[in-house]
This record gives structure tokens, C-alpha cells and sequence, in this order.
């Protein structure tokens, strides 16, 4: 059964970022239901999901679905009642960014808002995990990114729309009902005893008072401030350009006249231009390395090439235009540039699996590797090796080396010298 007060004091009274259609219906599914109506229930078969969809992973891109109305917990009233929590995506997108696998993540966003609470912080989270991992955000309202929606959207580099889909009404509404009339003729009077003269600010017994409704507008627009600041910032417009919009909503051209996109298209198409510039990238790291290798043929050192992998690999993604063209001319990647491309995936596949192999031996002796943030890092085998000894010799004990984990109580660590890791260091110190 659907908690209706919970939900309620949500919806009533508190400011929200969602679209006026997407509000008038649940107002009125709400206000049904509080009046005593039966309203079916969803079976709760996608209770566990937390979100309807779940992630697809295409080709090293991670499409996350952002569905629905959005609310800051679902609780267990979530999937079943189509809500989606901002604590929902951002586990997923932490999820998806830390993935060595995926290459970009794509927002697939279909959504006119939902609660103000959390999605600020949610938008910025979202950027910081694109930058610091390096890997490309982008966002495709499919068909609607409002308000909420859009303050999520606006995180992206990116911003797709589908012909017919609509982004925009960045703006704040509450809402407050007075059920003082019904009340009368339901022959109830309600008396709030109270401390403090603010305490039942805004309850539903009683028409709204003056003082209270400019009390709740203040509140409005300080929250419409903050809204306006983050599209701005996050789409490099003026809060005055935003702020001009007056809460309307886009459609098609007039969405990117207005800069709040940036493409029209499908998801195949976003996808698509996703993957011609990684080939782009490919093939700019592809010339970097072989520019480097003719400079110095026999002298490459672990550092240079641990600089030309993590300088090629974090740099920023180009611009694509809806044909597929580049904003800029780089010369496209040729057939040898592509093979060298997939070389290069299969070499970092290979010290991938060798570093795990790695992190496993080095587990016996108590000491903890990430495999996959070294190879994010730029640590080869050799250098992971080496530092795992010198760790294991000094201390002896478990110790991170990449990124913390618990110590395993009950595994005893084997001895230092009859390691085969300790053995193969050894051997290959002793070859230098």
C-alpha cells in the first residue's frame, strides 16, 4: 500500500523543479486517492531494479536511464510507482565511471522533474565523476529533459534531443492546497497547538496567510537563483540568457537557438558520433606514440610512455555536428591508424589481465592492488612488481597500494621469500 502521507508531503507545500502538465496529474491522482478513491496499484516487480530500464553497456558506452518522476529516496514506493531517486543514478553513474571498460556515459534522460531536494548536488556529482575520470558525459532527452531532468541533462558535455522531444522550464513551483471548505462540510475543525509561531507555517486547514505565502516565495526564487546558476555555469550562458526563458519549454531548433542543446538526433545517432571521436582520439594517440617512438626509438622509458597513454587517453573529447563532421578539421584516422588503434586495446587488455594476475599474488603476501586504477594510473607490471615487494619486505603486513581495502583476519600471509611474485621481482631485478 502507498504511504499517501509521505507522498503527500512531498507534493504539497515544498518547492519542486517539475513541469506544470507532469504536476497537474499527479495532483490529481494525489487528490484522488486522499479523497478516498481506489487507485490500482503497480505489482511491485521491479521493486529491486531501483530503476525501470537498468544500464546497457554498447560498445564502451554506458547508456543510464533517468525515467519518470524524480524524487531525492524512492523508499520502497519507487520503481512500482515510476519514480526514480537522484541516490539511484548517482550510484549508478559511480559505478559506470569507475568501470575500465566503458569509454563514455550516455544520459538517456525521459523525465519532466520532480523534487528540488538533491538534484543540484546530484548535476555537480555528476560533472566531477566526467572530469576526474575523463571519460565523456553526454545526455539525450528521449523525449523530455525538465526542470530536474534538465538540471541533470545540463552536467553533460553534451546535450542531444530527439526531434520531438522538449528541454527546458527551469523554474520552481509549490504548491498549497486549502481543504478548509471540505473540512466544514466534512463537519471537521482542526486546532494546532503549537511552540514556536512558525510551526504549522503552510498547513492545509486553513487559507494560505500572506506573510506565509512570502515567506514560501522567498524561498522559491532563492531556489530558482541556484537552478538559473547551474544551467548557466554548466551551459556557458548568462543567468540573465536563463533567466529570460522564463521557465518555458523547447522544442527542436528553438532548444538550440537558445543554447539549452547542442544536437538533435537519436540515441543511435549520439552513440554514433560518440564513436567517431574515439576513433579520433585513437588516432591522435596513435601518431603521439609513433612520434615519440621515432624520436627516440630505443629510449623510451617507462615514464614517457606512462605520460603519452594518460596525456592522450584524459584529453577532452571533440565536437561533432549532427552529419557526423567534426567542429574542427583534424585529418580522420586511415585504415593503419585504426589497426594501430586496436593493437594498442589489445596491449592495454593484456597488462590489464597481467596486473590482476599480479594483484592475486600479491594478496598471499597481505598486500592489496586495484589492478584496474593502476592501469589507470600508468603503472606497468614491472613497476607494480617492484612495488609490492618493497611494500611486502619493509612491513609485512597488509597494505594498499592502490586503493584501500579491509585486511583478510583470517588469511595468513605467506612467507616473503617463497612468494612466486617475490621470485619473479627477484628474477627480473636480477636481469636489469
Amino acid at each position: 500500500m502507498t504511504d499517501l502521507p509521505y507522498l503527500a508531503s512531498r507534493l504539497y507545500g515544498t518547492p519542486l523543479l517539475i513541469a506544470r502538465p507532469k504536476l497537474e496529474v499527479i495532483l490529481g491522482v494525489v487528490a484522488r486517492k486522499l479523497a478516498g478513491d481506489t487507485l490500482a496499484t503497480p505489482p511491485p516487480a521491479n521493486v529491486d531494479a531501483g530503476m525501470t530500464g537498468g544500464l546497457q553497456i554498447v560498445d564502451g558506452i554506458t547508456i543510464l536511464p533517468i525515467l519518470g518522476t524524480l524524487v531525492r529516496r524512492s523508499s520502497y514506493i519507487g520503481a512500482a510507482s515510476g519514480l526514480t531517486s537522484y541516490h539511484d543514478i548517482e550510484a549508478m553513474a559511480e559505478a559506470a565511471f569507475a568501470d575500465p571498460m566503458v569509454k563514455a556515459v550516455l544520459l538517456e534522460i525521459d523525465s519532466s522533474g520532480g523534487e528540488a531536494g538533491g538534484v543540484f548536488d546530484l548535476a555537480q556529482r555528476l560533472r566531477t565523476l566526467a572530469q576526474t575520470s575523463g571519460k565523456p558525459l553526454w545526455a539525450i532527452a528521449d523525449e523530455a529533459a525538465l526542470s530536474a531532468a534538465y538540471a541533470i541533462a545540463c552536467a553533460a558535455d553534451r546535450v542531444w534531443l530527439t526531434r520531438t522531444a522538449e528541454v527546458g522550464s527551469i523554474g520552481v513551483v509549490a504548491v498549497h492546497v486549502d481543504e478548509s471548505v471540505a473540512d466544514a462540510k466534512a463537519g471537521l475543525n482542526y486546532t494546532f497547538l503549537h511552540a514556536g509561531a512558525h510551526k504549522v507555517d503552510g498547513h492545509p486547514h486553513a487559507p494560505l496567510p500572506a506573510s506565509v505565502a512570502a515567506d514560501i516565495q522567498a524561498d522559491i526564487e532563492q531556489l530558482y537563483d541556484q537552478f538559473i546558476a547551474l544551467v548557466a555555469g554548466f551551459r556557458r550562458l548568462t543567468p540573465e540568457a536563463i533567466r529570460d526563458t522564463e521557465a518555458r519549454v523547447y522544442r527542436g531548433e528553438a532548444a538550440l537557438r537558445v543554447g539549452l542543446a547542442d544536437r538533435i538526433g537519436t540515441r543511435a545517432d549520439a552513440i554514433t558520433a560518440l564513436h567517431r571521436q574515439f576513433a579520433m582520439r585513437d588516432g591522435r594517440r596513435s601518431r603521439n606514440e609513433s612520434a615519440a617512438r621515432a624520436s627516440h626509438p630505443s629510449q623510451l622509458t617507462q615514464k614517457e610512455t606512462y605520460m603519452i597513454d594518460h596525456n592522450t587517453t584524459d584529453a577532452p573529447v571533440e565536437d561533432v555536428h549532427e552529419d557526423g563532421a567534426p567542429n574542427s578539421s583534424p585529418t580522420p584516422p586511415t585504415l593503419d591508424e585504426a589497426a594501430i588503434a586496436a593493437q594498442v586495446e589489445q596491449r592495454l587488455r593484456r597488462q590489464l589481465a597481467e596486473l590482476t594476475e599480479i594483484a592475486a599474488q600479491a594478496k598471499r603476501l597481505g598486500v592489496t592492488v586495484d589492478p584496474a586504477q593502476a592501469l589507470a594510473r600508468g603503472v606497468t607490471p614491472d613497476a607494480l612488481r617492484q612495488s609490492v615487494l618493497k611494500q611486502a619486505a619493509e612491513r609485512d603486513v597488509a597494505q594498499d597500494i592502490v586503493a584501500e581495502a579491509p585486511p583478510q583476519p583470517h588469511t595468513k600471509p605467506q612467507s616473503v621469500a617463497d612468494s612466486p611474485l617475490v621470485k619473479a621481482a627477484q628474477a627480473y631485478g636480477g636481469r636489469k
